[in-house]
């Protein structure tokens, strides 16, 4: 019994890890949505997270070269520089906060809009994320790197559609199915901890 105590606690500790390990992964640059039509203009979020001790306090995008910036949203705090190269296209949005910037613990978000490129297939948003200390963490690895791009992936307007739907049904079950696990394992440990108990009592009792 004492065995299986352990094991359910051990089970009981895997899924609180599970949970920490999806916030820490959650905890990268991101751009979203993850998917989005080809040819469309699409309003697009750049979230970006402090994980050091120092306020970020320069965020800069590049725009893919297949991918036409078109405008965005002013953020209190937040002054934005457009870059252009010769033919006029965007190469690259850099916002600079005037304030304190984004604290440690915190994050920022920054939407803009843009058109798709016309053809399918994944598009690459490296970042740059600039530190008060004066360090700069380049968001432009591949997806299993330490420091990740942020990848959005470009399909035909129908596949947007389905994938968005069935996306939106999976978190909840997958969050329901893990929080539902980690109760049942907590009621079990506590249930077979008092029955212990009431068993250690009577043996108490009988000598």
């Amino acid at each position: 019994m004492t065995k299986f105590i352990k094991v359910s606690s051990a089970a009981l500790i895997a899924v609180i890890l599970l949970f920490v390990f999806q916030l820490n992964a959650s905890a990268h640059v991101s751009v979203k949505p993850l998917q989005s039509a080809a040819g469309s203009s699409e309003t697009y979020t750049l979230t970006i997270p402090t994980e050091k001790n120092s306020p970020t306090k320069k965020v800069a995008l590049q725009i893919p070269a297949n991918v036409a910036f078109d405008s965005y949203q002013p953020v209190p705090g937040w002054t934005v520089k457009v870059t252009k190269n010769s033919s006029g296209h965007v190469q690259t949005v850099t916002w600079t906060a005037t304030g304190a910037g984004i604290a440690p613990g915190a994050f920022q978000q920054f939407q803009f809009r843009a058109l798709n490129p016309k053809k399918t297939g994944n598009i690459s948003w490296n970042a740059y994320q600039t530190y008060k200390d004066g360090s700069i963490v380049e968001w432009t690895g591949k997806e299993d790197a330490e420091t990740p791009h942020a990848t959005t992936k470009i399909v035909k307007s129908t596949d947007t559609a389905q994938t968005a739907s069935s996306d939106n049904q999976t978190l909840p079950i997958i969050t329901l199915i893990l929080s539902a696990a980690a109760f049942i394992l907590s009621a079990l440990a506590l249930i077979l901890t008092l029955i212990r108990k009431k068993i250690d009592k009577k043996s108490s009792d009988l000598q």
